[in-house]
C-alpha cells in the first residue's frame, strides 16, 4: 500500500510544527515540508537546523511517528549557485527527509543540466535526492525533458497530476520512466482543459501576485479536491510503479476559508483514499 502525505503547500498557512501535528491528527503517513520560499514574499520559515522551529519540529515528528519525505522548493535559474540551495539542504537534512524538490526555470537546457547535477552531488552528501519537477508555466514543463536532465544529472522525476496535465503529458509518458525516477506523485484535480479565466481570492497568499497566469493562479490557489476534477487520477497511480508515496498537493483558497486545517486535511485524506479504492478496484 502506497503511503500518503500531505504537502505543505495544501495549507501553507500553518508553520511546519503545526502541519506535522495537522497531518498526524488527520492521518496521514508523511508530510512535505517548505523549507525554502518558493517566490518573493512568501512567509520564509526558519527551519535552520537547530532553530525552535526545526527543534519542534523534530520534537512533533517524534510525538507523532510521522517522517518528512521532502522538502521544497528550489528554482534553478541561470543565476543559481550552492549557496541558495545549502541551507535548505541543511534544514532539510535536520528533518530527515530524503528529497528536495525543484524546478527547471533555466532556458539554457546544459547548463541547467550542470547545476542541477552540482546540487545532486551537494545533496547526496546528506542523505537527500532532488526531484525535477515539470512545471507546466517553467521550461522544463514535460515528463521527457525532465526525465532527459534528471538521468544526465544523476536526479529523480517529480510527477504532479495538475501540471502533467497542463504540459500535454500523458499516461504512456509515465509508464516510460524508469521506476528509479519516480520516488513520489504529487495529487490533485481540476478540469481537463486550461480555465479560460480564473478569479483571484479577495486574499491573495503570501508570495503571489495579481498579475499571475491562468496556470499560475490555478496550481497556486485553484486547484479541485482529488476526485472532483477530471484529470486522470487513476490511471496516473496505476502507471506508477507500486506502492510509490502519494503526496496532497491541493491549494483551494475558497475552501480553506471555509474549513478549518484539520478539516481540509481530512476532507483531502478521504478524497484519495475513495481513488485508491477505484485504482484497487481495475486492478
Amino acid at each position: 500500500m502506497s503511503p500518503i502525505g500531505l504537502a505543505h503547500l495544501t495549507l501553507l498557512r500553518l508553520s511546519p510544527p503545526e502541519l506535522v501535528s495537522t497531518a498526524a491528527a488527520a492521518g496521514y503517513d508523511f508530510v512535505g515540508i517548505r523549507v525554502n520560499a518558493a517566490t518573493e514574499g512568501e512567509r520564509q520559515y526558519p527551519m535552520e537546523p537547530g532553530s525552535p522551529m526545526s527543534r519542534e519540529t523534530l520534537q512533533r515528528l517524534d510525538d507523532t511517528g510521522l517522517r518528512v519525505r521532502d522538502v521544497e522548493f528550489l528554482t534553478l535559474g541561470p543565476d543559481t549557485v550552492p549557496a541558495h540551495w545549502r541551507p535548505a539542504l541543511d534544514a532539510g537534512a535536520a528533518l530527515g527527509a530524503r528529497t528536495i524538490s525543484v524546478a527547471g526555470a533555466d532556458p539554457d537546457r546544459r547548463r541547467l543540466t550542470d547545476t542541477l547535477a552540482a546540487l545532486t552531488a551537494d545533496a547526496t552528501a546528506v542523505g537527500i535526492r532532488p526531484t525535477l519537477e515539470p512545471i507546466s508555466y517553467q521550461p522544463v514543463r514535460t515528463i521527457a525533458e525532465a526525465a532527459d536532465i534528471a538521468s544526465a544529472a544523476g536526479a529523480a522525476v517529480l510527477l504532479d497530476a495538475l501540471h502533467l496535465q497542463r504540459g500535454g503529458n500523458s499516461v504512456d509518458d509515465i509508464r516510460a520512466l524508469k521506476p528509479h525516477l519516480i520516488p513520489c506523485l504529487q495529487l490533485c484535480d481540476g478540469p481537463l482543459d486550461v480555465p479560460e479565466h480564473l478569479d483571484l481570492p479577495d486574499r491573495l497568499p503570501l508570495g503571489m501576485t495579481a498579475d499571475g497566469s491562468v496556470l499560475q493562479i490555478e496550481a497556486r490557489v485553484r486547484r479541485q479536491l482529488i476526485g472532483e476534477g477530471q484529470l486522470p487520477l487513476t490511471e496516473l497511480i496505476a502507471a506508477a510503479p507500486a506502492g510509490t508515496p502519494l503526496s496532497i498537493e491541493v491549494p483551494h483558497a475558497a475552501l480553506q476559508s471555509r474549513l478549518t486545517p484539520l478539516e481540509y486535511a481530512r476532507r483531502n485524506l478521504q478524497g484519495l483514499r475513495t481513488v485508491l479504492a477505484a485504482v484497487s478496484a481495475r486492478a
